[in-house]
Protein backbone atom coordinates (compact mmCIF):
# COMPACT_ATOMS: atom_id res chain seq x y z
CA UNK A 1 0.00 0.00 0.00
CA UNK A 2 1.24 3.43 -0.83
CA UNK A 3 1.08 5.37 2.29
CA UNK A 4 1.70 9.21 3.63
CA UNK A 5 3.32 10.02 7.24
CA UNK A 6 2.85 13.10 9.18
CA UNK A 7 4.57 13.24 12.09
CA UNK A 8 6.78 16.11 14.18
CA UNK A 9 8.78 15.37 16.92
CA UNK A 10 11.10 12.98 18.17
CA UNK A 11 8.79 10.83 19.58
CA UNK A 12 6.91 9.28 16.44
CA UNK A 13 9.84 9.33 14.44
CA UNK A 14 9.88 5.26 15.68
CA UNK A 15 6.95 5.09 13.72
CA UNK A 16 8.41 6.05 10.75
CA UNK A 17 11.15 3.84 10.88
CA UNK A 18 8.64 1.05 11.55
CA UNK A 19 6.72 1.92 8.44
CA UNK A 20 9.76 2.05 6.28
CA UNK A 21 10.61 -1.67 7.77
CA UNK A 22 7.15 -2.92 6.60
CA UNK A 23 6.67 -4.88 3.92
CA UNK A 24 4.03 -4.56 2.93
CA UNK A 25 4.15 -0.21 2.89
CA UNK A 26 5.37 1.94 0.21
CA UNK A 27 6.02 4.98 1.87
CA UNK A 28 5.43 7.98 -0.51
CA UNK A 29 6.35 10.71 1.30
CA UNK A 30 6.40 12.34 4.93
CA UNK A 31 4.89 15.33 5.79
CA UNK A 32 5.98 17.67 8.67
CA UNK A 33 6.02 21.32 9.85
CA UNK A 34 8.85 23.67 7.87
CA UNK A 35 11.72 23.93 9.95
CA UNK A 36 11.89 26.64 12.67
CA UNK A 37 14.90 29.09 14.01
CA UNK A 38 15.65 27.64 17.70
CA UNK A 39 19.21 27.38 19.76
CA UNK A 40 21.29 30.02 20.64
CA UNK A 41 22.40 30.97 17.26
CA UNK A 42 18.50 31.22 16.04
CA UNK A 43 19.34 28.71 13.05
CA UNK A 44 16.60 26.79 11.52
CA UNK A 45 16.09 23.48 12.96
CA UNK A 46 14.54 20.65 11.34
CA UNK A 47 11.65 18.50 13.10
CA UNK A 48 13.16 15.36 14.06
CA UNK A 49 10.38 13.40 11.89
CA UNK A 50 12.23 15.35 9.00
CA UNK A 51 15.91 14.48 10.22
CA UNK A 52 14.90 11.14 10.82
CA UNK A 53 13.22 10.86 7.02
CA UNK A 54 16.21 12.45 5.54
CA UNK A 55 18.31 9.25 6.81
CA UNK A 56 16.18 7.21 5.56
CA UNK A 57 16.34 8.78 2.36
CA UNK A 58 12.23 9.63 1.99
CA UNK A 59 10.99 12.63 0.42
CA UNK A 60 10.00 15.63 2.63
CA UNK A 61 7.40 18.21 2.17
CA UNK A 62 6.93 21.02 4.57
CA UNK A 63 4.17 22.91 3.99
CA UNK A 64 3.18 26.17 6.31
CA UNK A 65 -0.57 24.89 5.92
CA UNK A 66 -2.81 22.56 3.72
CA UNK A 67 -5.27 25.89 3.36
CA UNK A 68 -4.00 26.19 -0.17
CA UNK A 69 -5.08 24.34 -3.21
CA UNK A 70 -1.36 24.10 -4.26
CA UNK A 71 -0.30 21.69 -1.04
CA UNK A 72 -3.61 19.88 -1.33
CA UNK A 73 -2.61 18.75 -4.73
CA UNK A 74 1.46 18.22 -4.18
CA UNK A 75 -0.65 15.40 -1.34
CA UNK A 76 -3.20 14.02 -4.16
CA UNK A 77 -0.54 13.61 -6.42
CA UNK A 78 1.57 11.21 -4.51
CA UNK A 79 -1.95 8.77 -5.02
CA UNK A 80 -1.63 7.58 -0.82
CA UNK A 81 -4.09 4.41 0.18
CA UNK A 82 -3.87 5.96 3.21
CA UNK A 83 -2.68 8.39 5.42
CA UNK A 84 -0.90 8.16 8.84
CA UNK A 85 -1.21 10.99 11.37
CA UNK A 86 1.02 10.93 14.96
CA UNK A 87 1.62 14.45 16.46
CA UNK A 88 1.21 16.08 13.61
CA UNK A 89 0.24 19.28 15.06
CA UNK A 90 -1.93 20.85 12.62
CA UNK A 91 -5.80 20.05 12.25
CA UNK A 92 -6.45 18.48 8.75
CA UNK A 93 -9.30 20.03 6.35
CA UNK A 94 -11.45 17.94 4.11
CA UNK A 95 -9.68 17.91 1.38
CA UNK A 96 -6.75 16.32 2.99
CA UNK A 97 -8.88 13.82 5.68
CA UNK A 98 -10.49 12.54 1.69
CA UNK A 99 -6.95 12.87 -0.40
CA UNK A 100 -6.61 8.45 0.43
CA UNK A 101 -9.14 6.31 -0.18
CA UNK A 102 -8.87 4.74 3.45
CA UNK A 103 -8.54 7.96 4.94
CA UNK A 104 -6.37 9.45 7.62
CA UNK A 105 -5.50 7.32 10.69
CA UNK A 106 -4.39 8.83 13.88
CA UNK A 107 -2.79 7.83 16.62
CA UNK A 108 -3.87 9.47 20.11
CA UNK A 109 -1.88 8.94 23.40
CA UNK A 110 -4.88 8.41 25.55
CA UNK A 111 -8.10 5.68 25.56
CA UNK A 112 -10.62 7.95 23.46
CA UNK A 113 -12.92 9.54 24.22
CA UNK A 114 -11.41 10.56 27.24
CA UNK A 115 -8.60 13.17 27.24
CA UNK A 116 -9.23 14.60 23.79
CA UNK A 117 -6.70 17.27 22.56
CA UNK A 118 -3.51 18.61 23.02
CA UNK A 119 -2.07 17.75 26.75
CA UNK A 120 -3.63 13.79 27.21
CA UNK A 121 -0.51 12.13 28.88
CA UNK A 122 0.06 15.10 31.16
CA UNK A 123 -3.69 15.36 32.07
CA UNK A 124 -3.68 11.65 32.95
CA UNK A 125 -0.66 11.73 35.35
CA UNK A 126 -2.31 15.06 36.72
CA UNK A 127 -5.09 13.17 37.48
CA UNK A 128 -3.27 10.13 38.93
CA UNK A 129 -4.02 7.73 35.86
CA UNK A 130 -3.13 4.43 37.20
CA UNK A 131 -3.85 3.10 33.76
CA UNK A 132 -4.14 4.86 30.21
CA UNK A 133 -3.26 4.00 26.61
CA UNK A 134 -3.40 4.43 22.89
CA UNK A 135 -6.37 4.82 20.15
CA UNK A 136 -6.22 4.72 16.90
CA UNK A 137 -8.85 6.01 14.99
CA UNK A 138 -10.11 7.74 11.52
CA UNK A 139 -9.76 11.46 11.52
CA UNK A 140 -12.40 13.20 10.82
CA UNK A 141 -13.04 17.26 10.84
CA UNK A 142 -13.41 17.64 14.59
CA UNK A 143 -10.69 17.48 17.49
CA UNK A 144 -10.28 13.57 17.84
CA UNK A 145 -13.44 13.01 18.16
CA UNK A 146 -13.15 10.68 14.98
CA UNK A 147 -14.44 6.48 15.37
CA UNK A 148 -12.22 4.25 16.69
CA UNK A 149 -10.67 1.34 14.82
CA UNK A 150 -8.86 -0.08 18.00
CA UNK A 151 -7.52 0.89 21.60
CA UNK A 152 -4.62 -0.55 23.89
CA UNK A 153 -4.04 0.00 27.14
CA UNK A 154 -0.59 0.89 29.32
CA UNK A 155 0.01 1.15 32.91
CA UNK A 156 1.02 4.87 34.33
CA UNK A 157 4.28 3.91 36.59
CA UNK A 158 4.83 5.54 39.87
CA UNK A 159 7.97 7.62 37.96
CA UNK A 160 6.40 7.99 34.89
CA UNK A 161 6.76 11.95 33.11
CA UNK A 162 5.15 12.87 30.42
CA UNK A 163 7.87 12.81 28.29
CA UNK A 164 8.34 8.65 29.59
CA UNK A 165 4.86 7.76 29.17
CA UNK A 166 4.40 9.65 25.79
CA UNK A 167 7.25 7.54 24.31
CA UNK A 168 5.76 4.59 25.96
CA UNK A 169 2.53 5.07 24.24
CA UNK A 170 3.43 5.80 20.99
CA UNK A 171 5.92 2.74 20.83
CA UNK A 172 2.36 0.98 21.93
CA UNK A 173 0.73 2.93 18.95
CA UNK A 174 3.36 2.08 16.50
CA UNK A 175 2.58 -1.97 17.17
CA UNK A 176 -0.86 -1.21 17.09
CA UNK A 177 -0.76 0.70 13.98
CA UNK A 178 1.16 -2.49 12.11
CA UNK A 179 -1.20 -4.64 13.65
CA UNK A 180 -4.48 -3.23 12.09
CA UNK A 181 -2.99 -1.32 8.59
CA UNK A 182 -3.60 -3.78 6.40
CA UNK A 183 -7.29 -5.38 7.94
CA UNK A 184 -7.62 -1.68 7.69
CA UNK A 185 -7.12 -1.25 4.31
CA UNK A 186 -8.29 -4.67 2.62
CA UNK A 187 -11.74 -3.96 5.05
CA UNK A 188 -11.44 -6.28 7.60
CA UNK A 189 -11.43 -3.78 10.45
CA UNK A 190 -14.43 -1.54 10.65
CA UNK A 191 -14.42 1.73 12.52
CA UNK A 192 -17.07 1.98 16.13
CA UNK A 193 -18.65 6.45 16.45
CA UNK A 194 -16.87 7.11 19.89
CA UNK A 195 -19.56 7.88 22.79
CA UNK A 196 -19.50 11.92 22.65
CA UNK A 197 -21.38 12.13 25.84
CA UNK A 198 -18.51 10.60 27.87
CA UNK A 199 -15.95 12.79 26.23
CA UNK A 200 -13.28 14.96 28.35
CA UNK A 201 -11.39 17.52 26.71
CA UNK A 202 -7.87 18.91 27.97
CA UNK A 203 -5.93 22.05 27.17
CA UNK A 204 -2.68 23.25 26.05
CA UNK A 205 -0.24 23.54 28.48
CA UNK A 206 0.52 27.25 29.76
CA UNK A 207 4.08 27.74 31.67
CA UNK A 208 1.76 29.20 34.85
CA UNK A 209 0.80 25.31 35.06
CA UNK A 210 3.77 24.56 36.47
CA UNK A 211 3.85 27.33 39.66
CA UNK A 212 3.69 25.07 42.65
CA UNK A 213 1.04 25.79 44.56
CA UNK A 214 2.11 25.35 48.32
CA UNK A 215 -1.95 24.64 48.87
CA UNK A 216 -2.62 21.87 47.61
CA UNK A 217 -1.61 18.03 48.88
CA UNK A 218 2.15 17.37 48.38
CA UNK A 219 0.74 14.02 46.07
CA UNK A 220 -0.88 16.51 43.64
CA UNK A 221 2.56 18.09 43.60
CA UNK A 222 4.35 15.37 42.84
CA UNK A 223 2.39 14.30 40.14
CA UNK A 224 2.71 17.75 38.81
CA UNK A 225 5.92 17.57 38.41
CA UNK A 226 6.28 14.09 36.51
CA UNK A 227 3.37 15.79 34.26
CA UNK A 228 5.42 18.69 33.31
CA UNK A 229 8.26 17.14 32.62
CA UNK A 230 10.17 18.65 30.37
CA UNK A 231 7.98 21.43 30.34
CA UNK A 232 6.67 23.37 31.76
CA UNK A 233 8.26 21.71 34.94
CA UNK A 234 7.65 22.85 38.10
CA UNK A 235 8.86 25.98 39.78
CA UNK A 236 8.47 28.04 42.86
CA UNK A 237 9.78 31.53 43.47
CA UNK A 238 12.66 32.39 45.73
CA UNK A 239 13.98 35.65 46.34
CA UNK A 240 13.06 36.98 42.97
CA UNK A 241 14.10 34.40 40.28
CA UNK A 242 12.75 31.27 39.80
CA UNK A 243 13.59 27.54 41.25
CA UNK A 244 12.97 24.72 39.05
CA UNK A 245 12.15 21.94 41.33
CA UNK A 246 13.74 18.97 38.94
CA UNK A 247 12.92 16.21 41.34
CA UNK A 248 10.20 15.91 44.12
CA UNK A 249 8.77 13.08 46.14
CA UNK A 250 5.47 13.17 48.21
CA UNK A 251 5.98 11.54 51.84
CA UNK A 252 3.49 12.43 54.92
CA UNK A 253 6.58 11.79 57.57
CA UNK A 254 8.95 13.66 55.90
CA UNK A 255 9.99 16.71 58.27
CA UNK A 256 12.03 16.22 61.45
CA UNK A 257 10.66 19.49 63.58
CA UNK A 258 7.28 20.68 63.82
CA UNK A 259 4.78 21.81 61.03
CA UNK A 260 3.98 25.37 59.79
CA UNK A 261 2.45 27.13 56.56
CA UNK A 262 2.10 26.04 53.36
CA UNK A 263 5.27 26.83 51.41
CA UNK A 264 7.68 26.90 54.36
CA UNK A 265 10.74 24.94 53.65
CA UNK A 266 12.25 22.87 56.40
CA UNK A 267 15.12 19.90 57.09
CA UNK A 268 13.80 16.77 56.18
CA UNK A 269 13.83 13.01 57.15
CA UNK A 270 13.97 11.65 53.90
CA UNK A 271 15.76 14.13 52.15
CA UNK A 272 17.64 17.08 53.30
CA UNK A 273 15.55 19.57 52.69
CA UNK A 274 11.43 20.01 52.70
CA UNK A 275 8.79 22.12 51.41
CA UNK A 276 5.59 21.88 53.85
CA UNK A 277 1.64 21.37 51.61
CA UNK A 278 -2.19 21.93 52.83
CA UNK A 279 -1.65 18.09 53.54
CA UNK A 280 2.22 16.48 54.36
CA UNK A 281 5.78 17.38 52.89
CA UNK A 282 7.28 17.91 49.43
CA UNK A 283 10.89 16.30 49.53
CA UNK A 284 13.11 18.22 47.03
CA UNK A 285 15.98 16.21 45.78
CA UNK A 286 17.04 17.98 42.52
CA UNK A 287 16.66 21.99 42.63
CA UNK A 288 17.88 24.69 39.57
CA UNK A 289 18.40 28.34 39.79
CA UNK A 290 17.59 30.08 37.19
CA UNK A 291 20.63 30.43 35.52
CA UNK A 292 22.29 27.70 36.74
CA UNK A 293 23.34 24.35 36.79
CA UNK A 294 21.07 21.74 38.51
CA UNK A 295 22.06 20.63 41.85
CA UNK A 296 20.98 17.91 44.37
CA UNK A 297 19.46 19.23 47.64
CA UNK A 298 22.18 18.74 49.59
CA UNK A 299 24.68 20.40 47.69
CA UNK A 300 21.95 23.56 46.68
CA UNK A 301 21.54 23.87 50.84
CA UNK A 302 25.42 24.27 50.86
CA UNK A 303 25.44 27.12 48.77
CA UNK A 304 22.07 28.69 49.51
CA UNK A 305 22.34 28.32 53.35
CA UNK A 306 19.41 31.02 53.51
CA UNK A 307 17.18 28.56 51.74
CA UNK A 308 16.26 26.52 54.81
CA UNK A 309 13.75 28.23 56.93
CA UNK A 310 12.48 30.63 53.84
CA UNK A 311 9.35 31.24 52.83
CA UNK A 312 7.64 30.41 49.09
Amino acid sequence: MRLVFMGTPDFVAPILDDLAEASSVELAGVYTPPDRPGGRGRADRMPPVKVRALELGLKVHQPASFRSSQAQAELASLKPDVIVVAAYGKLLPPAVLDAAPHGCLNLHPSLLPSYRGPSPVSSAIVDGLEETGVTLMLLDEGMDTGPVIARRTCPVLSDDTAETLTASLFKLGSELLLECLEPWVEGRLTAEPQDHSAATVTRKLERNDGLADWNLPAAALWRRQRAYTPWPGLFTNWQGRVLKLLEVEALSDAFAVGGGPPGLVGPGKHGPVGVITCDSVLVLKTLQLEGRRPLKADEFLRGHRDFMGSQL
